[in-house]
């Protein structure tokens, strides 16, 4: 087998070697998991699954220095919030642990109609079957948690392919399920190329796909896959938010510029349109450049940095040229604006580019966050719902009729009230619409996806 090195997004030096496999072995990864998903006699029984994770728990747990190196190490995320990223994924597998307790069906009414007497009914809960797994490289360990660990939990065998650029996460998740007592076949993680994933994800020996990714490749791929195949999409959006009159700024301002630049805005619900009343937009935008411009960036194993790399080189050149066309287009710089070194971009804030920037209209996924005047809390909805992208949006006020008018207005999902748009805990439904996905995420809701509901009807005359 080939491999591949994995490299630091920081400074380029090598932090680890994989195994990169053909599209032989994507395919015979396949016809593994289905023999492993169809031999019934070998299944794993709940409370096997259940005893498993319950080892994993206690295998990650008392590696989470180890995981947070892992992680950083690969992805770039800073030392401080991989070590959260490490606890949150523990945490996951407890939740499936619990999520298995209430993993059940129902009684579905008999009996009341002449054309269904003597009969009792019930609904349970069955495997969907070969779990395909594509994942993004931003939360390398905690993406694979959510993709893995409910595929395994509700019984079905599972195939993740890693982003190439921090594939070591995903291959560590899945030594840690076999040291753990999961029989090989599984879950198995693969790093392969852009065909081999493709091969993957359209295969008619999967029974769902789970993706996280650009919407331009997840897309593709719903339009690809075999029939039957039942698909969960996860792409960006461009978050906005909007800030009324009545808003705390001194408590506004530490929670929007935590969601606009944590991991360097590399998250698929960064804060990054913030549209403010025109009577306090001067007072935010300057306390916002205070907060960005005091941020700590650099290399991501450095317990004091809060901003790191973004993922690789291009990607500073991409977020630099969208920088200047802003710049272009009417906005101003209020801080950073440029490039530190190769790798990290300082945190910048933009005020009142257009609203046909590409800060404006596309995922900008770095350290970017823009601030936009209005008057009217109605142009605000309009303006944040221009797009085609729907995830998850927020509103700060004081007052809760503007509140649940905003909850009401907002595209999106989710909508956050006082609180910043990258807010997520693992247990709640987490998942974008219109273009930015298909499906609900949340180790919950996966288990609920990646599960089949089979209907039992009995006849019987004593009933």
């Amino acid at each position: 087998m080939n491999t591949i090195e994995v490299t630091s997004p920081f400074d380029g030096s090598v932090v680890g070697t994989v195994p990169y496999g053909s599209t032989a072995e994507v395919e015979a990864a396949l016809d593994l998991a289905k023999s492993t998903f169809l031999d019934h006699k070998n299944a794993l029984p709940k409370y096997k699954r259940v005893e498993i994770l319950e080892n994993v728990v206690k295998i990650m747990s008392s590696q989470i220095d180890e995981l947070t190196k892992l992680c950083a190490s690969e992805g770039g995320k800073p030392w401080m919030d991989s070590k959260v990223e490490v606890n949150r994924a523990i945490n996951g597998v407890k939740l499936a642990i619990e999520a298995l307790g209430v993993h059940e069906g129902k009684e579905i009414a008999m009996g009341h109609t002449a054309s269904s007497a003597n009969r009792m009914a019930y609904t349970f809960k069955e495997p969907i079957g070969v779990v395909a797994a594509i994942s993004a490289f931003n939360h390398p360990l905690n993406l694979a948690i959510h993709q893995v660990i409910p595929a395994l939990a509700v019984g079905c065998s599972v195939i993740i392919k890693p982003a190439t650029q921090t594939p070591m996460s995903a291959i560590r998740l899945v030594e840690i399920l076999e040291e753990a007592g999961l029989p090989k076949g599984w879950a198995q993680a693969i790093v392969c190329d852009r065909k081999g994933g493709e091969l993957l994800a359209t295969s008619p020996k999967i029974n769902f796909l789970t993706f996280i990714g650009s919407g331009a490749v997840g897309w593709y791929l719903k339009s690809k896959v075999a029939n039957g195949t039942r698909v969960a999409l996860e792409h960006g959006g461009v978050a906005p938010v909007i800030v009324e009159a009545d808003a705390d700024i001194d408590e506004l301002i530490p929670s929007i510029g935590k969601g606009g630049f944590y991991h360097a805005g590399q998250v698929c619900v960064s804060v990054q349109r913030v549209f403010v009343h025109e009577s306090i937009v001067e007072e935010v935008a300057s306390k916002l450049t205070q907060y960005a411009s005091k941020l700590v960036v650099g290399n991501q194993l450095d317990p004091k940095t809060e901003v790191g790399p973004l993922i690789n080189y291009d990607e500073v050149d991409r977020v630099e040229a969208w920088v200047n066309e802003a710049i272009t287009k009417g906005g101003k710089i209020l801080t950073g604006g440029k490039r530190i070194s190769a790798s990290c971009y300082e945190p910048t804030v933009i005020l009142n580019p257009s609203d046909d920037a590409l800060v404006s209209t596309k995922e900008v996924f770095a350290p970017v966050v823009c601030i936009y005047s209005y008057r009217d809390i109605e142009e605000a909805f309009d303006r944040a719902n221009q797009l085609e992208v729907s995830f998850q949006a927020a509103i700060f006020t004081k007052n809760i009729d503007t509140a649940l008018r905003a909850v009401k207005r907002l595209n999106g999902t989710a909508v956050m009230v006082n609180d910043h748009t990258a807010f997520r805990v693992d247990w709640m439904p987490f998942g974008g619409a219109k273009a930015s996905g298909l499906g609900l995420g949340g180790i919950h809701n996966s288990m609920e996806e990646m599960s089949n509901q089979k209907l039992m009807v009995i006849k019987s005359p004593v009933l």
